[in-house]
């Protein structure tokens, strides 16, 4: 499926911050971005990550935090509030 045509299904850019425990010193944390064009609310690649770091990555999950915006939206349009002439 093409990106415009994903878009139009209902797909977002999906945003996951994922902060995880240090494998070798599980008292610190690190973070991940991950991005990707996903569907809320399930966000089945998300989850298909998330499987895959559980099952192949050491460092456990602390939290994930995430956000999704579309990228079609209707235009935002606001008066300028001053016009200044400068010679």
């Amino acid at each position: 499926m093409s990106l415009r045509r994903s878009q139009l299904h209902g797909y977002r850019l999906t945003t996951a911050e994922i902060t995880y425990h240090l494998p070798d010193h599980p008292q610190l944390l690190q973070e991940f971005i991950w991005q990707e064009f996903d569907m809320p609310p399930a966000f089945p690649e998300l989850r298909r990550f998330l499987d895959f770091w559980h099952r192949n990555l050491e460092g456990r999950v602390h939290s994930v935090m995430v956000a999704a915006t579309p990228l079609i939206q209707p235009t935002e349009f606001r008066y300028a509030s001053a016009l200044l002439t400068l010679h």
